[in-house]
């Protein structure tokens, strides 16, 4: 599958986040992206975050990146936002460039299945260089998922 390319403005997310790295989320005793989102979903932080834009879809959204892919960074689960609030952690999406991988079918397969196919892109298309500014997922109902990669500009 090749991915959509995109130009992307700028918007803020408001929501709950943690720092993590991939290497801790293949151990169950370590992982902390799973409990991220069971917090997100059982506390109904969609309608506690204040400002929400209308109809926002939830993000998951990457960013303090500590080096690539294989370093810590932060994973926000949260709305889209008019401004963000001192309640919950606010993270700018950077304006630019972005690849758009798409997942369809039951979460969190539809998710995983979709980070796969950014991996084997990237590792196909070496010449194709991650920004590490700000990536993230918008999940566009209960079994469809967009991802959004930053890349340099050609």
């Amino acid at each position: 599958m090749n991915p959509k390319h995109l130009e992307i403005s700028g918007f803020t997310v408001a929501g709950i986040s943690v720092r993590t790295q991939n290497s801790d989320e293949f151990n169950p005793a370590t992982a902390r992206i799973a409990g991220l989102w069971r917090q997100f979903f059982t506390e109904n932080l969609i309608d506690k975050i204040p400002d929400r834009l209308e109809n926002s879809p939830v993000y998951g959204v990457y960013s303090g990146f500590e080096s690539d892919a294989s370093g810590f960074y932060d994973l926000t689960a949260g709305v889209s936002v008019h401004q963000g609030s001192e309640q919950f952690t606010h993270i700018a999406i950077e304006p630019g460039h972005y690849l758009v991988f798409e997942g369809v079918g039951p979460m969190p397969g539809a998710v995983i299945q979709a980070w796969g196919q950014v991996w084997a892109y990237f590792e196909q298309n070496p010449h194709i260089k991650r920004s590490y500014q700000s990536d993230f997922e918008s999940y566009i109902g209960p079994a469809e998922v967009h991802i959004y990669i930053g890349v340099a500009a050609e």
